[in-house]
């Protein structure tokens, strides 16, 4: 018998896409090697090229699709495939969360070791395009091109050569994935709205006509650094944050007079001073040149003010829905206390605020837990209490505000994709709430966690995945446990 060769780096296959997998990545077989490929879509027969060898199994990427699938379509931004920030945009809508309700299957049963449990219909976006509420851009003096450069380009970034005719052009766009320092230069994104995309080219034109420089991290040098749009969906209010390493009063002056000329739209805006070296688009100091520093949107019967700093649901319209989920499973009653573990800035402690007696919601970043108080206070609500601090830390030895708030009936946990720490399950289940709502952006941990939990104290009921991200392989699932 003829010996298999096995699988070398650099290899080229032809194989057929057998499923999706994690991460947006889809499964083939070749001589019963499981190869992970990215940019294949189910059902596409396409060569490949192997980037990565294991012992199990070999890691690729598309070259050629031979013969598409039926769930392939064609993809509505030109930047597909360079940008990361759709990386599903190539898969049919229907699809999509097809492979999205498979992969929360896949988490519970593989990873949490369920077998028999109720999972209701994936709910979809009803907005598939221009659902983001916050878009943030980066400047840069280098254009990342796919592409060969015409001759007239400039500070053009190709693989890994930088060709520089003229000094300090500015662009300004998103980082391409896995390289920080490389950023496409966007002229449309139909990730939040058209008028976004004006704002955009608007910003990148006027820094062209005034020679502005970008800040490099290298010589901590320069000025511009990130552009950050913030929409309302339900008030159309339009903030527009620039993010900069100096304060230029003048200069923010002139272009909000140019902006709000150009872009009526616009009605807040704000310039945030980022002496440090971190490239993050927040600051040490904020001054609003335009309207309040805020825009404000509205979440079920709630209003927020989202000022430049605040966190805030990205596509509020579907988090109105997923909410909807967490307070129909949660079947509140109006004695129910409700501990809201990993609040934020008390969304859902607001949203469900009015089905019951309290809600004590548990944070550790500071921001987050004055925005919830500020939120409540907008909204009148007074049964709601927002406590700083680690959760492993509230529950377990910092506990003195357990002496003036009942035992939970209810827990609700939205932890970050990492999930819970150990310890946090360990005293979720030692105080042993009645019913526990686990809303999580990441199946994987979710099943971990719920797993822990049905160990000894608790049954899984029911699961609810839900679409906030249409066009990447994100999903958030909701979970409904209760105690045996």
């Amino acid at each position: 018998m003829d010996e298999i060769k096995k699988i070398k780096r650099d290899d080229e296959l032809t194989i057929e896409i057998a499923s999706s997998a994690f991460e947006g990545k889809c499964i083939a077989r070749h001589d019963n090697m499981v190869v992970f490929v990215e940019g294949a879509v189910p059902g596409d027969v396409a060569t490949v090229k192997i980037l990565k060898t294991k012992k199990n199994f070999a890691e690729s990427k598309v070259i050629n699709v031979v013969t598409p699938s039926k769930y392939r379509v064609q993809p509505r931004c030109k930047y597909f495939g360079a940008c990361g920030g759709c990386k599903w945009q190539h898969v049919d809508y229907p699809a999509q969360l097809e492979f999205k309700q498979q992969q929360v299957k896949d988490a519970f049963e593989h990873l949490g070791g369920f077998s028999d449990f109720e999972m209701l219909p994936i709910i979809g976006s009803e907005n598939i395009f221009f659902y983001r509420g916050k878009m943030e851009y980066t400047f840069a003096d280098k254009q990342w091109l796919t592409t060969p450069p015409e001759k007239s380009s400039t500070n053009v970034e190709e693989g890994t050569d930088t060709i520089s005719l003229v000094p300090s052009p500015v662009y300004l766009g998103l980082h391409v994935p896995a390289r920080f320092d490389k950023v496409l230069d966007l002229e449309e994104c139909f990730l939040q709205s058209e008028v976004s995309n004006r704002i955009l080219n608007f910003t990148r034109q006027f820094s062209r006509e005034k020679q502005l420089s970008i800040y490099d991290s290298r010589s901590e040098s320069g000025y511009l650094r990130f552009l950050v749009i913030r929409e309302s969906k339900h008030t159309k209010e339009v903030m527009v944050n620039l993010v900069t390493f100096e304060h230029k009063n003048e200069l923010m002056q002139e272009f909000t007079k140019a902006i709000t000329s150009s872009i009526p739209e616009v009605t807040t805006i704000v310039n945030t001073i980022n002496y440090k070296k971190a490239q993050i688009a927040f600051g040490q100091e904020e001054h609003v040149y335009l309207g309040d520093g805020v825009i404000h949107e509205q979440l079920g019967a709630h209003h927020f003010d989202i000022s430049a700093s605040s966190f805030f649901q990205t596509n509020v319209l579907q988090a109105e829905r997923l909410y909807q989920v967490a307070k129909d499973f949660a079947d509140f009653k109006s004695t129910d206390v409700v501990y809201d573990l990993y609040c934020g800035t008390g969304s859902i402690s607001l949203f469900i605020s009015d089905a019951v007696k309290s809600v004590i919601g548990i944070e550790s970043v500071e921001s987050a837990i004055e925005d919830a108080k500020r939120n409540a206070e907008r909204n009148n609500i007074s049964n709601c209490t927002f406590l700083l601090g680690d959760l492993k830390d509230r529950l377990t030895k910092d506990t003195e505000w357990m002496s003036s708030h009942p035992k939970p009936d209810v827990m609700v946990i939205d932890p970050p994709r990492n999930g819970m720490h150990p310890k946090v399950v360990e005293e979720i289940m030692n105080i042993a709430p009645e019913r526990i709502v686990y809303v999580s952006c990441n199946p994987a941990t979710q099943a971990r966690d719920v797993k822990t939990l049905c160990e000894s104290k608790y049954r899984l009921v029911k699961m609810q995945p839900v679409d906030m991200f249409p066009h990447t392989y994100h999903i958030e699932n909701v979970v409904l446990l209760h105690r045996v």
